[in-house]
């Protein structure tokens, strides 16, 4: 959801492959890449100079389920903006993120509220997607250190699965565990933990797509907040352009504000 969209999803670091990685995964040779090799491969995929991408949003409660229309916009790793353009009662709200602050305009109060501090890691829309998993963007590769622990299938497709230990305390999940595909390298399914050891979201990733330059970019994504009963939210790309020109202002509290 980054500059790109938390997507935010990855791994860390060059530590050794363990020594039970030394047979191959599958018949024939079958070259076991370090975690630092792995991230390079997803980077290459996964992160942009700009972006822009039309967005539908599906949440699903027990209660309920909630469709939502977005344009995004992403430039760098530290900025993003978010205009929804349906339903028609959410037509209007935006919000804005520049380095570590964040912005929503709500257009029935005609105000700008701050995102901050725990406010961070609501749910989104009362969805299962934080604010900063949608428009965090910062790579992992300073945030975690990272080992590949073996080769698995997982959701029918053979991976690499890693492991990531947060550096310090300042990360929103301590530990991730992802399942990198060996061919696409994307991270189709991940598995974040708290400090405790608790799981609290799996987030899978599908319909992998090849687009301009030859960069593969999963299409949808659905998230599972393990803390709720029977939620879930699927993102689906029903656009997207990599390297497209952005206005200035689209980073500003002007735009921010604009109606």
């Amino acid at each position: 959801m980054n500059g790109r969209f938390v997507l935010a999803l990855l791994l860390a670091s060059s530590l050794p492959v363990v020594a039970s990685l030394s047979q191959p995964a599958v018949a024939g040779e079958v070259a076991v890449p370090t975690a630092d090799q792995l991230l390079s491969y997803v980077d290459k995929n996964m992160t942009f100079a700009t972006r822009t991408a039309t967005i539908k949003m599906t949440v699903v409660s027990p209660q309920r389920t909630r469709t939502f229309v977005m344009q995004t916009f992403g430039r760098g790793e530290t900025e993003s903006a978010i205009e929804y353009l349906d339903p028609a009662r959410d037509k209007g709200t935006k919000m804005l993120r520049r380095g570590d602050e964040m912005w929503m305009w709500l257009p029935s109060v005609e105000s700008v509220q701050k995102i901050s501090g725990h406010m961070l890691r609501q749910g989104m829309m009362g969805s299962d997607l934080s604010y900063e998993d949608m428009m965090g963007a910062a790579q992992l590769r300073d945030k975690y250190t990272a080992k590949v622990t073996g080769a698995e299938t997982k959701n029918g497709v053979l991976c690499w699965r890693v492991e990531m230990i947060a550096k310090d305390a300042t990360v929103a999940y301590p530990k991730r565990i992802s399942w990198i595909d060996q061919k696409s390298h994307i991270p189709i399914s991940q598995e974040l933990y708290a400090v405790s050891g608790m799981l609290l979201k799996v987030w899978d990733m599908s319909d992998i797509r090849t687009y301009d330059g030859g960069r593969q970019f999963p299409a949808k994504m659905v998230i599972i907040d393990k803390l709720k009963q029977g939620t879930s939210t699927t993102i689906e790309m029903t656009s997207i352009t990599f390297g497209v020109a952005l206005e200035e202002e689209t980073f500003s509290q002007r735009w921010l504000e604009r109606h």
